[in-house]
């Protein structure tokens, strides 16, 4: 939706640096970052991302008897959501626990529910699947549907969505957010287009 990429440009949780990118963990070297994890101290911009969130599970009719937080970055939004819905919550971890049960899924769980997973942002969705399939494993849970804030709009979003039979629904995306920094007067037509190269091939961008 353009007003969340109105909301995540207003509060430059979006920031551009074409001298000197951005460095992926993947090691790509990216010209444009997205911090959603500084939306939940923004109380007005929280609270309208669960309002996009709760519209969205009504919209598309989502089934939801659980909601679950990928860690760490969904988890306030897995609360949040929860909350407002009154429905029950759980998080998943990144990685099995070294003692104890060794299980990966937090909170009191049930066997066999539909369960919505929530994430921040989404660049390739490996992260919500790993959630998934620990919900899967460890919960005999249905897990189709993912919700993120925002999604980079990557081919392996569409890849993991086939692979791993889920959806990702997102509030924006790459694209809105492109549309809505050239309109705020944030980038030069040269500066766009540089962005949507990075998108087309980020690993070739850097360096161009």
């Amino acid at each position: 939706m353009k007003t969340i990429a109105n909301i995540l440009v207003k509060h430059n949780i979006v920031r551009i640096n074409f001298t000197n990118p951005f460095l992926w963990a993947s090691g790509i070297h990216s010209p444009i970052y997205c911090d959603c994890r500084e939306l939940m101290s923004i109380t007005d911009a929280r609270n309208e991302i669960v309002d996009g969130f709760e519209a969205l599970i009504e919209r598309e009719k989502l089934p939801t008897e659980f909601i679950a937080g990928t860690a760490t970055a969904g988890i306030p939004w897995a609360a949040f959501v929860s909350e407002r819905l009154s429905k029950p919550m759980l998080y998943v971890r990144s990685k099995p626990k070294d003692h104890g049960a060794g299980k990966m899924v937090e909170g009191r769980g049930e066997m066999d529910k539909k369960i919505l997973v929530v994430e921040d942002a989404i660049s390739t969705g490996g992260s919500s699947i790993v959630s998934a399939n620990a919900l899967r494993e460890e919960l005999n849970a249905t897990v189709e549907h993912i919700l993120g804030i925002f999604t980079w709009s990557t081919p392996k979003v569409a890849e993991n969505e086939k692979e791993h039979h889920v959806t990702f629904h997102t509030l924006t995306d790459f694209a809105e957010i492109v549309e809505t920094l050239k309109d705020a007067g944030k980038i030069t037509d040269e500066e766009e287009a540089s962005l949507n190269r990075f998108h087309e091939n980020p690993r070739e961008w850097w360096g161009k």
